[in-house]
Parts: structure tokens; sequence; C-alpha cells
């Protein structure tokens, strides 16, 4: 291990441990025996509002909405692409988009606290200010951690801390389960069940993620300045999930409420009809199974033309000398490019969508154990995707000199 891999590996864990620790400073104004009088679910759910309660929640908000308006605002999408001067006015931007985001939910948060009994000692105006206040440091203490551990930590913080988020509640899952099967309330066959299906779900996604559709490229002989660069082949690699998981999976929802929250807003919440709206659409309903399905596979396409524009693909590949052998340079190229990419992503939307539906099938069947509500599909392709990350960044930084020079 050299010195600098020793370093990063310091940081990011400080960072990491600074991150744990703010999850247990609790909201200025709450003591833990205030609410020792409440049911166990207010006890539980209050003893997690901590100074980081929102997490990583409104940054994540904003940056979805910031790529969401850049898809479709041309201005703002060539903004993204400038350079470095962009990029940090886009960061700039999702800063300030997150100030507002969180500042609104933790006044919502602090404001609801007070009208619960036995928890705010003094639930007056100062108590509201101090915990908004509080909660929305948490938020920018995360985004700095984050950018911490990328700047100068083994590399993307954002993942990183999402992924710990996720693993603390693992042992606690585990701790329940055995519980569960001491006392005889679940059968081994079922806790063996689940444990062979995580196993092969995490197998499956190591495999997509690391799967790629090589498109092989031609470059011709070129002189750069004084240099001849000598003809070469390469291969332009195609993910199968080009998508990711955060933007599909988090505005999927939207297609799902939004239209009942303004159709609730026009005709009332006491409508029969929109009562009955809103339980065909809960989690595990063949409405919210079907409609929520349909939205994160067209979502998968939506957004893996944006992060993968076969267009300026093709036109960098020209600019470059490029060629994809058998098929014209320009827009021959971007309409071979398209089809490949489509046909890409039939496979990554499909895989996406089934990630998605394990709640909705674990639950309503009676096959679900007592997990955590963050333990779900998208939760093991965040982890996952994060240590397979991890790892190449720690190979990198140990073939790497101090002088940034590989060996």
């Amino acid at each position: 291990m050299t010195k600098e891999l020793a370093r990063r590996i310091a940081v990011t864990i400080g960072a990491l441990l600074l991150f744990r620790l703010g999850a247990h400073v609790l909201l200025p104004g709450l003591r833990p025996g205030d609410w020792l009088t409440g049911s166990p679910l207010v006890a539980g759910a209050i003893t997690r509002l901590s100074i980081v309660a929102l997490h990583l929640v409104p940054y994540l908000s904003a940056a979805i909405i910031v790529q969401l308006i850049a898809m479709v605002w041309g201005r703002l999408s060539s903004l993204e692409r400038s350079g470095e001067r962009g990029r940090r006015r886009i960061a700039r931007y999702t800063l300030i988009l997150t100030l507002v985001i969180a500042s609104f939910q933790a006044y919502g948060i602090a404001s609801t606290l007070t009208t619960i009994p036995n928890v705010v000692p003094v639930p007056d105006d100062w108590f509201v200010l101090s915990a908004t206040a509080s909660m929305v440091g948490g938020v920018f203490l995360l985004v700095w951690l984050s950018e911490l551990i990328t700047r100068h930590g083994i590399g993307n913080g954002l993942a990183l801390v999402l992924s710990v988020s996720i693993l603390v509640h693992v042992p606690g899952d585990v701790a329940g389960i055995l519980e569960l099967l001491r006392s005889g309330q679940i059968s081994g066959n079922l806790a063996l069940t689940h444990a062979v299906f995580w196993i092969v779900l995490v197998a499956l996604v190591v495999f997509v993620e690391g799967a790629r559709r090589n498109v092989r490229v031609e470059f011709a002989e070129r002189k750069v300045g004084e240099r001849t660069l000598p003809a070469r082949s390469a291969v332009l690699p195609i993910k199968i999930n080009s998508a990711g998981y955060l933007v599909p999976t988090t505005v999927a929802p939207w297609f799902l409420f939004l239209p009942l929250a303004f159709l609730t807003y026009i005709f009332g919440a006491d409508a029969l009809w929109i009562a009955a709206a809103y339980k065909q659409l809960q989690l595990g309903s063949l409405g919210h199974v079907i409609i929520g399905s349909v939205a994160v596979f067209v979502l998968a396409f939506i957004y893996t033309s944006y992060v993968v524009d076969p267009e300026h693909t093709a036109e960098s590949l020209a600019k470059q000398g490029g060629a994809i052998p058998g098929v014209a340079p320009g827009e021959a190229t971007a309409d071979y490019l398209d089809r490949v990419v489509s046909l890409t992503t039939v496979v990554g939307a499909v895989y996406l969508t089934a990630l998605q539906l394990i709640p909705e099938i674990f639950e309503p069947y009676g096959i679900g154990l007592p997990y955590s509500m963050v333990i779900n599909g998208g939760a093991v392709l965040i982890v996952v995707c994060t240590i397979l990350d991890l790892l190449n960044q720690v190979r990198d930084l140990s073939l790497t000199n101090p002088g940034g020079e590989r060996r």
C-alpha cells in the first residue's frame, strides 16, 4: 500500500465516522427522556431525528431536478457539457435548490414535532428555527463530506455515504430475522430461501453492471501538433445499465402521485373516487405494479438517451478521425449507435424494473421478512456498484506514483 493510498483511505474513514457521529446527535431541544411516555413507534421515530435526519435526500432531489431540466432545456444541457466552469455553475444551481428543498422539509418536520405531546419540552418558534437550521446544516455537512471523499479520499463520496447508510441497517435486520427463527415465528426454509435469493441477486448485479456492448472503432493515422498518431483499433463500451438507478426510480412515483395530488387539490380529498385511486396505487397493488413498472422502463430509455447521446458521440469520433467499420461517418454512425444503445437499453430497463419490483412482490404475497425500508433491490444495486467502483479506485491508486503517473 502506497502512502498516497493510505492517506486517502484515512480521509475516507474519518469522513464516514463524522457522518455516523452526526447520525447520533439529536436535534437541539430534544432530550431522550421526553418521549419515553409515548408509544414505542413514536419513540423509535423520534430517536432517529438527528442533525443529519434528512440525509442526502434534498441534494439528490435537487440534482435529479436539475438533470431533468437539462434534458428539456438545451441551454442548461450545453452548460453542463461546456467544461469545468459550466459544471461549477451547475453545481451552484444544485446547491441553491438543495437549500430550498432542505429548508422546506426541515421546517415541516420541526413544525410537526411541536404538535406531538411529550416530545419537545418547549415547543416554541425558537425550537422550530433551531431544529430547521440544524437539519439543513446536516444536509450540507453530508454534501461537504461526500465532496471531501471524492476529492481527497478514495472517490465517489456520494455513493459511499449512501452505501454506508444502507449497510448500517443490515446487522439489525439479521438480528431480527435470527430472533424470529429462534422464536419459531418463521421457518428456516424461508430464511434460507431469502439468503439464496440475495446472493443470486448480488451476483446478477455484479454481472450486469460489468457487462458492456463493445462497438469496434478504427482510428486513422493523424497528426496532432508535431506528433503523428498511428492508426489504431479501439472499442466504444456501452453499459447495459447506462441509466443508473436513482433517476428512473425516483421520478417514477411522480407519474403515480403528482396527477392524484393535482386532482385532490381540485376535487378535494373527500371524493370517493380519489380515495379509491389512492387505494389502488398503494405499494403492492396491481395498479402500482403496472404503472410503476412502465414508468421505470420508459424513464430508463429517456435518461439513457440523455446520458449516451449518439449524435454527440458520432461527432466526437469524426473529430478524432474514428469510424465504425462498415458504417459511414456522421449521421449514419449516429443512427447505428442509436440502434445499438436502444437494443442494449431494453435489457437494462428490464433489469431496473425487476429490481424495483422486489419489495412489491415480497410483501403482498407474504414471503417477506422484516427488512428495514432501505433494504431492497435498489439498495443492493447502490452498494454493489459502490464496492465495484471502490475496488477500481483502490487498484488505480495502488498503480499510481505520487506524481500522478501510472507504474
